[in-house]
């Protein structure tokens, strides 16, 4: 494996916390993630070659994670662990803090989107990706990425019966996330 020159190596290690953020929105579990996200970096590093300089990092490495996070996806969609969930339900501990209560609503909310808007949503509402470098991670056309975030924010404005701003949450961070949620 090829050694990258040292801006780049710095530029992929800058995005690492980027990428587990969004590998956690996808798998709903930090240990998946982090395995995601070395999985990312490793086809990264051998495929650096690849990489056009000039061009987006992040969008680049971003479409290796959602696609290794697909392929990931169809392996594991026969499989089955636990499937009514009772197991993880005796593991969970209640939240103490309202804060947490409101963040697991959202988290809740969020799981119910179809895929490809909660994709969209995150990209753009999370990540910071505009619309066009979204498009460009999903493969689609910038139009469709517009839809599905506008038809995610909708959703989970409706799910979460989210009226205004003061139904937002009571600290920073839940207000944060759910304004990025609700446009």
């Amino acid at each position: 494996m090829t050694q990258p020159e040292p801006a780049l190596r710095d530029a992929l290690l800058a995005a690492v916390p980027s990428l587990r953020a969004f590998a956690i929105s996808l798998t709903g579990q930090v240990d998946r993630a982090d395995d995601l996200v070395q999985d990312t970096l490793l086809r990264a590093l051998s495929n650096i070659d690849r990489f056009e300089r000039g061009t987006n990092l992040n969008a680049w490495l971003f479409t290796i994670l959602r696609n290794l996070f697909h392929s990931e996806y169809r392996k594991r969609r026969r499989e089955v662990e636990d499937a009514d969930g009772s197991y993880a339900a005796r593991l969970k501990a209640q939240p103490e803090q309202g804060a947490r209560l409101d963040f697991e609503d959202f988290r809740a909310a969020l799981s119910t989107l179809p895929a490809d808007q909660r994709e969209a949503l995150l990209l753009v509402g999370a990540s910071g990706f505009s619309y066009e470098e979204a498009a460009n991670i999903c493969g689609c056309a910038v139009g469709t990425i517009k839809s599905r975030v506008n038809r995610a924010r909708s959703r989970l404005t409706q799910i979460l019966a989210v009226d205004g701003d003061e139904d937002l949450g009571a600290d920073r961070i839940t207000r944060a996330a759910l304004q990025a949620a609700s446009g």
